[in-house]
């Protein structure tokens, strides 16, 4: 019989702020929405198949998780595990006799070794102070042949203005330096974003092959583009916050782009066309 994986005592994992009781789950539901097309193109592609037995960690708020049964029904299972107690509440409305949420830390999660066929880990490496610990830990949770996959958004920069790349440097630029001020960070504890292959082979892992689609979209846009790209991008992630850190111009040209009230509103520009990768990194126990 398998014994469980020995809880390993955890001091600041987190990189960027993450705790049980932080939530972003809206944020999360947009992304899954917007990119649920490209994403579960690349569900369909890794191999799955009937009985395995998933784990989706970091599964947020769980729009993958029916997505990944389908792959290994009718006697497969997923079990989607989260951080943050919102994201593992909202995931539930998923939950069924072959899909199971989890709430906690997957440094820390009681699954038995060698019990997984398939981790599913989307966004989330990244988010640890030690990746390579959270890559070996999942890899400890793999049966014999079982296998990883890793995926980020974002390897290469996002186009958002293809009318304007300066506007989009700065604003990159002002995103990096905002989140380096908000956590206390520099340049090079942000790098396990670009990292993903090398991290899946510094565990060990074999056949580690990457692959990177384009999530592209074109005005005018659908209802779940003009959703996430709006309210997570142009309100959340950019908005307000970024005033400090570009030129009292380059803030009032975002503003007026970002704005659904400005003629200049980008996603009813004719000339919309907006660019992200998403890159999906695979590796085999």
């Amino acid at each position: 019989m398998t014994q469980p994986v020995p809880a390993v005592a955890v001091s600041s994992a987190a990189l960027l702020g993450d705790t049980p009781s932080r939530d972003y789950s809206r944020k999360l539901s947009l992304f899954n929405s917007f990119a649920e097309p490209e994403l579960r193109r690349l569900v369909a592609s890794v191999g799955l198949s009937p009985g395995m037995r998933i784990l989706d960690a970091g599964c947020g708020t769980g729009e993958a998780l029916p997505w990944l049964l389908d792959e290994v029904k009718p006697t497969g299972s997923v079990i989607g595990m989260d951080l943050s107690a919102a994201h593992a509440e909202a995931a539930r409305r998923h939950a069924s006799p072959q899909i199971e949420v989890m709430q906690g830390d997957l440094l820390t999660a009681p699954l038995e070794a060698a019990s997984i066929d398939f981790v599913w880990c989307v966004n989330t490496i990244n988010h640890l102070r030690d990746p390579l610990r959270g890559i070996n830990r999942l890899a400890a949770l793999l049966r014999h042949g079982g296998r990883i996959a890793l995926g980020q958004s974002s390897l290469l920069p996002d186009m958002y203005f293809a009318w304007d790349s300066r506007l989009e440097r700065v604003t990159n630029e002002a995103v990096r330096q905002y989140y380096r001020e908000r956590y206390s960070l520099d340049e090079r504890e942000l790098k396990s974003v670009r990292g993903i292959v090398g991290l899946l082979r510094s565990a060990n892992l074999q056949n580690v092959t990457a692959r990177t689609v384009l999530i592209e979209r074109v005005s005018p846009v659908d209802a779940a583009t003009e959703s996430y790209l709006r309210d997570s991008i142009f309100r959340d992630t950019w908005g307000e916050r970024l005033r400090p850190y570009l030129s009292a111009d380059d803030y009032a040209e975002l503003a007026r782009v970002c704005d659904p009230r400005h003629a200049q509103y980008a996603l009813k520009r004719a000339d919309f066309h907006f660019l992200q990768t998403f890159t999906m990194a695979t590796g085999e126990l």
